[in-house]
């Protein structure tokens, strides 16, 4: 099929104010230029897109946030005999690629913004002839086999077949900064997905438990962080690792060794909190579900999370393991994430389910846990 160009179309951001709603608009427009080689115009709730590689644009529209939907489609002037025209080879093209017959019961859809001597009603009628008379095939506007879209726009007319969709959301970096604790596991990178769905910029903090993980964790990591840049037109990953090792020794031998997991979370968001405020974040994120390890239960969340002064989301945290690893496996993250990197070695056989915040207190001071963290900040790749 020969398209001349494609039409993109946003959900939510059509809801804001006029100012906001601009400002969506031209911050879209930035990140599909960002990925797409083409050019792009927008008006009246509609992105019409130009690419120099119609393939390319349509993979790279299915991963840019604020996209609802986009259809290629051919496009032609606003009079009865133009649009009979380019419907006939239209429907000549289709009909190649065997998505119409005689046979098949079909529908036109039409939608006009402007001023014509027409209705709707009117012009769907008549693209409906133009079809019947070339195939002979069914009218059936309540169950049809196949849809066509008539666009009627002033002078200019669009046609197409397909509304794709689109992932949805907001425009990416519309809503700020985050930094997202993102580990080698399946959780976090949803989380992440799910905030960037929400118009945030990503900064992922790995936390290097090495000796106690392995090398392929952080390799891991790093491939979750480039599937995770497909997503990211216009508002790139910034990744930053942490040498967390010796902070987790210092847990295992200055503070029971229960506490470890709550000692290492608690740390996690200090560190967090402390790269926030440094590269002008507003809020930190987690992979959290309630309840799904030890260090998720509400007691546990309560103890890491106290004295944190930087707001903390946890996207997943009413979501069960299936439909966590659903959104890993649509996103592209979730095979990476079952590769065996070895797993942590300094969780404990027994960790602590129910923590007591008092004893919390005297282990995160047993261990110095203040002047840990801050030499494990200084240890932090820019």
């Amino acid at each position: 099929m020969n398209y001349d160009l494609i039409i993109a179309r946003y959900g939510e951001v059509g809801l804001k104010s006029h100012k906001v709603r601009s400002r969506f608009e031209k911050r879209l427009i930035r990140n599909m230029e960002s990925s797409i080689e083409a050019e792009i115009d927008i008006d009246q709730a509609r992105i019409f897109i130009f690419p120099q590689n119609f393939d390319d644009a349509i993979n790279k529209l299915s991963k840019i946030f604020g996209v609802v939907s986009y259809s290629p489609a051919v496009a032609t002037h606003t009079t009865f005999d133009e649009v009979e025209d380019t419907l006939l080879k239209y429907v000549d093209e289709l009909e190649k690629n065997n998505l119409i017959n005689p046979n098949t019961k079909f529908a036109i859809r039409c939608r006009r913004v402007g001023t014509h001597d027409f209705t709707s009603q009117e012009f769907a009628a008549f693209a409906g002839s133009v079809v019947v008379k070339k195939l002979g095939c069914p009218v059936d506007l309540s169950n049809p086999d196949l849809e066509i879209f008539i666009e009627v726009r002033d002078n200019d007319t669009y046609i197409y077949h397909e509304k794709i969709p689109g992932p949805g959301g907001l425009p990416l970096g519309t809503q700020g900064k985050v930094v997202v604790l993102l580990s080698s596991g399946i959780d976090s990178p949803v989380a992440a997905y799910l905030m960037m769905k929400r118009g945030c910029q990503v900064i992922a903090l790995y936390c290097d438990n090495a000796p106690y993980t392995s090398s392929k964790a952080l390799k891991k990591n790093e491939d979750i962080i480039n599937q995770l840049q497909t997503y990211a037109s216009g508002a790139p990953i910034k990744r930053r690792i942490v040498k967390y090792g010796d902070y987790l020794s210092k847990c295992q031998n200055d503070a029971p060794s229960r506490m470890t997991c709550i000692l290492c979370k608690s740390g996690m968001y200090q560190l967090a909190a402390m790269l926030a405020k440094d590269m002008h974040a507003l809020a930190i994120v987690d992979g959290n579900s309630l309840g799904q390890v030890a260090s998720q239960t509400l007691p546990n969340i309560l103890a890491t999370r106290e004295d944190v002064d930087v707001p903390i989301f946890s996207p997943l945290i009413g979501m069960d393991k299936v439909e966590i690893s659903r959104i890993a496996e649509k996103i592209g993250t979730f095979d990476i994430s079952k590769l065996d990197d070895g797993g942590c070695k300094a969780v404990p056989r027994y960790p602590e389910t129910n923590a007591n915040i008092n004893q919390v207190h005297e282990a995160r001071e047993n261990m110095g846990q203040k002047t840990e963290i801050l030499n494990a900040f200084k240890t932090i790749k820019f």
